[in-house]
């Protein structure tokens, strides 16, 4: 078993979740940074667009970070899902 998690699965979940609430999909991007303690997946998306991830009080967010964790667990791993903006 190696070091470094495999997020790939997790990534393409986080990235189809992304990409469904958007206007502009191509302009989402989701990637890992493995430099902290916990992998976080870094999640980007048009200018006023991270709003629309995120959702009134946070509630869009949190639904993604319970999908994105929950992959995350099925390849016995965690992870952390951030929203940049």
């Amino acid at each position: 078993m190696s070091d470094t998690p495999d997020l790939e699965r997790t990534r393409t979940v986080v990235t189809h979740l992304a990409k469904s609430l958007v206007d502009d999909p191509e302009a989402v991007g989701v990637e890992a940074d493995l430099s902290h303690g916990t992998p976080r997946l870094n999640v980007t998306a048009a200018q006023g667009e991270v709003g629309r991830l995120i959702g009134k009080r946070g509630r869009t967010a949190m639904a993604i970070r319970a999908v994105g964790r929950a992959a995350a667990a099925a390849d016995g791993t965690n992870v952390d899902v951030e929203f940049l903006d």
